[in-house]
């Protein structure tokens, strides 16, 4: 039975909970809030956590996992495409190290929408619902949105180790204007049910990409802007609050309200408590903590992953899964980096898809070393895909894509994916789906389920008004 925060239960309290139960106090928090860090006697664990890698900007499918080297130039674009371990899969010659572990992921190639814009991808791809809300505002967040996968897990599954279910990190997907973009929060579930975000990038309007190795500017080429550091968020508690030789009783609380400033801002008042109780246990458990100051983590372990905002990014994913958190959703990209209008080919080869090919071969590694692997489950996708036919923007040295609906590739891992399998197909073209094609809906079924969630579940807006989770079947033939 999932815990519930309106009748806690009469604690067993251990040595460990008294402990968090002294920080308590100094957070203005009573001794009711304590079955709320029962760490030591959790809820039998769902079936598996979800890692949502998105790409923001949308990736071009021809120049990742579905290229067309038998198509006229003007529609397979420069790149190659080279044989992965699996016999019959090809994929671009650009992303090598996941090439060679193609028996670890499946591909879907026929994820399909009816969107071109931004936004409405947005709000399609991170709630997994292709119908828009009514009054849907592309500028805007509303409360009358559908509420993402993040948000439906965060309000669903039953938190593990007192940590949040769900989280999203680096960053919001904010546009360079500063523009928020909707599909992120939850909507119609109500403010208090936000997904946590973990802010550890800086807001950046000017450059995008993996930072600082592979900065750039999609006009412009290969960036430098020293005003970029990768908030590695160390949430320990001072040995002082410890030794009860605290000097300024606010301190920790201060430090949680900066960190959580957005869920404050938005929560209602027992949501908030939920949160502000979570986020005392992230603190005081230091085996927690160490998750989010990846600064500190092995040297070669971040060689592996790349020093970059990509890999520090996945390697804190794989962290929090390993700690108990049941989906995290890594933004691999500010303001729609991969948004490849004009040179594509140059940008997607120098700054996009190598650090990409890097930090997810990494993760498969890294969880698989762990025995998280099967257990955890990798999803990658953007909000379109690409263009079939190439163009040139006004003023660009080099030609891209424009934005594509129809059809895009999703890439699958782990949490008992069938390795080298690839499910539906496109057109000779990649412009539209020619087998078995795939909504959205079925993409948040097929998550919904590694999160041990029924198909006969419902969730309930803020006024109380029902509505069935699942809108779609998982997709068939992809898990073993």
């Amino acid at each position: 039975m999932p815990f519930d925060f309106q009748h806690p239960a009469r604690p067993t309290v251990s040595r460990r909970t008294a402990v968090q139960a002294g920080s308590l106090g100094l957070l203005g928090l009573g001794i009711e809030h304590l079955a709320a860090l029962r760490a030591d006697t959790p809820s039998t664990p769902r079936a598996l956590s979800v890692i949502y890698i998105f790409l923001s900007g949308g990736l071009a499918q021809q120049e990742s996992f579905d290229p067309k080297p038998m198509a006229p130039l003007e529609v397979r674009g420069d790149f190659k495409a080279i044989s992965t371990r699996t016999p019959g899969i090809s994929i671009s010659e650009h992303l090598p190290m996941l090439a060679d572990r193609s028996d670890a992921w499946a591909l879907c190639r026929s994820l399909t929408h009816h969107s071109n814009d931004h936004s409405a991808g947005h709000h399609i791809m991170l709630c997994g619902r292709s119908d828009l809300p009514i009054g849907f505002d592309p500028a805007l967040p509303k409360d009358s949105n559908w509420p993402s996968m993040s948000a439906m897990a965060n309000a669903l599954v039953p938190p593990r180790n007192n940590l949040p279910p769900a989280i999203v990190l680096p960053e919001k997907l904010v546009h360079r204007t500063g523009r928020v973009l909707p599909g992120q929060f939850a909507g119609l579930l109500g403010r208090g049910r936000d997904p946590w975000f973990l802010d550890a990038s800086p807001f950046n309007s000017v450059n995008y990409g993996a930072y600082p190795e592979y900065l750039f500017h999609h006009h412009n080429g290969s960036a430098v802007q020293d005003d970029l550091k990768f908030r590695s968020l160390n949430v320990s508690v001072p040995q002082s609050l410890m030794q009860g030789r605290l000097q300024d009783r606010l301190a920790l609380r201060d430090q949680i309200d900066r960190q959580r400033l957005s869920l404050e801002q938005s929560a209602e008042q027992q949501s908030f408590d939920r949160y502000r109780q979570m986020a005392t246990s992230l603190l005081v458990d230091q085996s927690v903590a160490g998750a989010f100051d990846i600064s500190r983590a092995d040297q070669k372990l971040q060689e592996r992953y790349g020093k970059n905002s990509f890999g520090w990014s996945l390697l804190m994913a794989s962290r929090l899964v390993e700690a108990g958190v049941s989906l995290v959703q890594v933004n691999l990209g500010n303001n729609e980096t991969w948004d490849t209008h004009e040179s594509a080919w140059t940008n997607l080869r120098e700054y996009l898809l190598p650090p990409m090919d890097r930090a997810v071969s990494a993760l498969l590694d890294d969880l698989s070393e762990k025995g998280l692997l099967d257990r955890t489950l990798i999803v990658m996708a953007g909000e379109f895909g690409r263009t079939p036919k190439i163009s040139t923007l006004p003023g660009a040295s080099e030609a891209g894509r424009d934005h594509w609906g129809a059809v895009q590739s999703v890439f699958f891992a782990g949490g008992g994916v069938r390795g080298g399998t690839v499910i539906g197909s496109s057109d000779k073209i990649a412009g539209e789906p020619a087998t078995d094609p795939q909504k959205p809906e079925n993409l948040a079924a097929t998550l919904y389920e590694a999160l041990g969630l029924s198909p006969s579940t419902t969730w309930h807006d803020s006024s109380g008004r029902p509505f069935q989770l699942y809108e779609g079947r998982p997709i068939s033939g992809l898990m073993a």
